[in-house]
């Protein structure tokens, strides 16, 4: 009989970066697609707040509930337990107060046993990771096309394209280092912008359309 998987934790992930070895990365909302990326060997899931698109039909992810993401999450971490699972927060689970968020951030590991969560935005947020870190819950930051706010920006664009856009990614990224989020995700930005970053920070950088250079990919599960 094979030897089980063993889950991998944050210290694995910087090792992974240091070798130069890719993580791969998907998200899953359900039992059975979560059981199927742990046999496969995935290094992390993500129960992303798309699931207000793959799963419930939703324009964007702004409807998506924390209790849709808890449940989707439990379901997730029964079918895989020797695998690294990010809880995605959904939005004003963490713009409305620093206490709020540590609450909320608190309700993926008490009640679906998440190893860490994820939230959009840069500096902005900064304050509400510090109060999530203060309270022992490792942290995933995510910046550049945020879709929580996309209506800020626009739509669902890639950001960073003008040198100027660039250099607020570059603060943004730098910050939530400063903060000390664990690991950070970079959506919708030049390859060049991803690179860059990546090899700027010390913590592991992942992307979804950020370019081949950062030290691994998300994909979407739909």
């Amino acid at each position: 009989m094979a030897a089980k998987k063993k889950k991998k934790m944050i210290h694995e992930f910087y090792k992974m970066k240091e070798a130069g070895e890719k993580v791969v990365w998907i998200t899953s909302y359900d039992y059975p697609t979560a059981q199927f990326a742990e046999a496969a060997g995935v290094d992390m899931i993500l129960v992303g707040d798309s699931l207000g698109m793959c799963v419930y039909g939703y324009k964007g992810t702004v409807p998506v509930t924390m209790d849709q993401c808890i449940v989707h999450s439990e379901a997730v971490r029964r079918a895989a337990p020797r695998t690294f699972v990010i809880g995605d927060m959904p939005f004003l689970s963490y713009q409305v107060s620093h206490q709020e968020a540590v609450l909320n951030a608190g309700r993926f590991l008490k009640e679906a046993d998440c190893d860490a969560i994820k939230l959009e935005g840069g500096k902005r947020v900064v304050p509400q990771i510090k109060a999530i870190l203060d309270a022992g819950i490792v942290v995933c930051g995510h910046i550049g096309l945020t879709p929580q706010s996309s209506g800020q920006l626009g739509g669902h664009k890639a950001q960073g394209r003008t040198g100027e856009s660039a250099e607020a990614l570059i603060e943004d990224a730098m910050a939530l280092h400063e903060a000390g989020v664990q690991l950070l995700l970079l959506e919708a930005v030049p390859p060049e912008v991803g690179k860059f970053i990546t090899e700027l920070l010390p913590i592991p950088v992942y992307g979804i359309g950020a370019g081949m250079h950062t030290d691994g990919q998300l994909l979407i599960v739909s």
